[in-house]
């Protein structure tokens, strides 16, 4: 099978290469802005003058003894608490909430079995998880299903699941907020495919807290391919499932309606996945946001601090799935 039988988002694999690079440029630049002590004759020029200045400094405070406890002194410890607090308070201002999911699941296991005896009947142990080096951000898996019916042809079938975990930063914002924006980005790159023909964009109830399936028809050598992508977000993480079908060598085209809903199916399982993986039981598909999800989970360091690789990377590996089948 060549690689021309399966769509992938190349497109979408490098936008999440340049999140996960400015998240780690950011974090490299906070650790660069570290302090560092001076050179120790400088620090003994700075003690003999103020050593010089100490008789002077005794005589002004004798002359102003006479004063009364009512003066410029008593104003100025008030003013000194004042002063210090306020770097707190703008502090508190800028914070940005801690990242509510700190780890992924294994990405070839987020689906059933039975889900996937559905989606790919004749590929169901030809789960192959993409490259990653940091599988707390981003992994993938891809499954592969080459049905032969004889004379009459056979049924392909191709599915990718990809994740990508963002975490809060001080500089770009939280976490959510940068997993909703990659989000919107996946949907328009999904809509905007090149050959791509009766394209539809549908919302999808109870997979997170937003998600989207675009559908289109894609023309090929081999035969007429449905493309189903269904983009899911879930507090930090997004969900993106990508799944198509064809009847090669004369079988007939599979029914698009019927690859949507198995999609759609698909994506809410790795959705609920996610919360599994992070003990919340409460962020599962549909449901609302867990508190108990966001107090207790912290931001990964070494997702910030990590190189950056898209999670469709598991898109150059299925192609090479594809190709054994």
């Amino acid at each position: 099978m060549s690689e021309g039988t399966m769509h992938r988002p190349a497109e979408r694999d490098q936008r999440g290469q340049r999140e996960q690079r400015e998240q780690h440029d950011h974090s490299a630049q906070g650790e660069r802005g570290e302090c560092r002590p001076g050179r120790r004759g400088s620090r003994m020029n700075r003690f003999l003058v103020c050593a010089a200045a100490v008789p002077a400094v005794l005589v002004a405070a004798g002359c102003s003894s006479g004063s009364s406890g009512s003066g410029s002194g008593g104003d100025a410890e008030p003013q000194a608490q004042e002063s210090s607090a306020r770097p707190s308070q703008s502090a508190s201002a800028n914070a940005v909430r801690p990242a509510a999911y700190a780890t992924l699941p294994q990405p070839c296991s987020v689906l059933s079995q039975k889900t996937l005896g559905d989606l790919v009947p004749k590929g169901v142990k030809s789960g192959k998880a993409g490259s990653t080096d940091d599988a707390k951000t981003r992994s993938s898996c891809a499954w592969s299903s080459l049905q032969n019916n004889g004379v009459k042809g056979s049924q392909f079938r191709w599915l990718n699941v990809a994740l990508l975990r963002f975490e809060s930063d001080a500089t770009r914002g939280d976490g959510n907020k940068l997993a909703q924006q990659y989000y919107d980005q996946q949907v328009q790159d999904a809509k905007a495919v090149d050959g791509a023909k009766d394209t539809k964009a549908v919302p999808v109830s109870g997979a997170g807290d937003a998600a989207t399936a675009v559908t289109y028809d894609l023309k090929k050598k081999e035969g007429d391919f449905k493309q189903q992508t269904v983009v899911a977000r879930v507090e930090n993480v997004v969900v993106t499932v990508d799944y198509n079908g064809a009847g090669l060598a004369g079988d007939k085209t599979p029914d698009a309606d019927d690859l949507t809903k198995a999609a759609e199916k698909a994506v809410k399982e790795v959705v609920s996945a996610v919360s599994v993986a992070n003990n919340d039981g409460g962020k599962a598909a549909g449901g609302s946001p867990s508190q108990g999800a966001s107090k207790s989970a912290s931001p990964s360091k070494s997702a910030s601090s990590s190189a950056s690789a898209s999670p469709a990377k598991g898109g150059s590996a299925s192609a090479s799935a594809s190709q054994k089948n």
